[in-house]
């Protein structure tokens, strides 16, 4: 199929990574302008935004293409769908891998990591940075067939360590656990595909199917056998879902 204008994709990783964790993502999907910035002091910078979803998404704004694609991936996902929603002339089309609106769970929401869980995990990380970033890859594995291959990838993408907690994955930590979009999701009125894995620990199946609902127009693709880490995991079917999607978008 002809398209019908040049599609511009922005990809937003997730946290304690770098923007090579697209590579093999990208590499499938094929011929298309891609951006892949940084998100906020992920970069080896000092991050200048608050520890805010809406600061971050401000942030990285000045970089969006005009009517893009935004891909986002776990934190990025979040990012995105707040890009989405503050800036929606900006956003054309959303597609959004192991996403979320709300990681920690509360008794209105089961659908997350249990709070205590995720505290722990923020402390280790400031006492323990190296070995907390490696319980969290090892966690992003779970539910993989080939997990033993897969978790020196997420180590060779993921933010380099010297053995001291980087204010940027604080921040990023931050983002994560006080997040809630619940309440704005119907503001979103752009397209919306997501992507998730059967399996994902991290994120469960369940919060994308009530995101997918939430949302005003949306649509699920559920990988089996699958965990959190799409993008190094099952970069050729992602790539086959996207380029489905953008097809329907260029539809007359």
């Amino acid at each position: 199929m002809t398209r019908k204008k040049k599609t511009s994709l922005f990809f937003l990783h997730g946290w304690a990574m770098t923007p090579a964790v697209w590579q093999p993502l990208i590499a499938a999907i094929g011929a298309f302008e891609t951006h892949t910035p940084a998100l906020p002091g992920h970069d080896g910078n000092i991050p200048f935004a608050a520890p805010a979803l809406a600061a971050w998404a401000d942030a990285l704004a000045p970089a969006l293409p005009l009517k893009a694609t935004v891909i986002g991936w776990s934190l990025g996902a979040l990012l995105a769908l707040e890009l989405a929603r503050i800036h929606p002339d900006r956003v054309e089309r959303l597609i959004l891998l192991g996403a979320t609106p709300r990681f920690v769970s509360t008794p209105d929401w089961p659908h997350g990591l249990d709070a205590a869980t995720v505290s722990s995990f923020t402390d280790g990380y400031i006492g323990q940075p190296t070995q907390t970033l490696r319980r969290f890859l090892t966690l992003q594995t779970l539910g993989e067939t080939s997990r033993r291959q897969l978790l020196p990838q997420l180590e060779a993408v993921a933010v380099p360590h010297t053995g001291v907690p980087l204010p940027a994955l604080v921040d990023g930590l931050k983002i994560l656990t006080g997040s809630d979009l619940r309440p704005q999701l119907a503001e979103i009125r752009q397209p919306v595909r997501l992507i998730h894995g059967s399996n994902d620990a991290l994120m469960p199946l369940e919060a994308a199917r009530r995101l997918t609902a939430a949302l005003p127009c949306a649509r699920l693709s559920v990988l089996e056998h699958c965990g959190h880490a799409l993008p190094l995991s099952r970069p050729n079917e992602c790539a086959e879902i996207i380029r489905a999607s953008l097809d329907e978008r260029d539809e007359p």
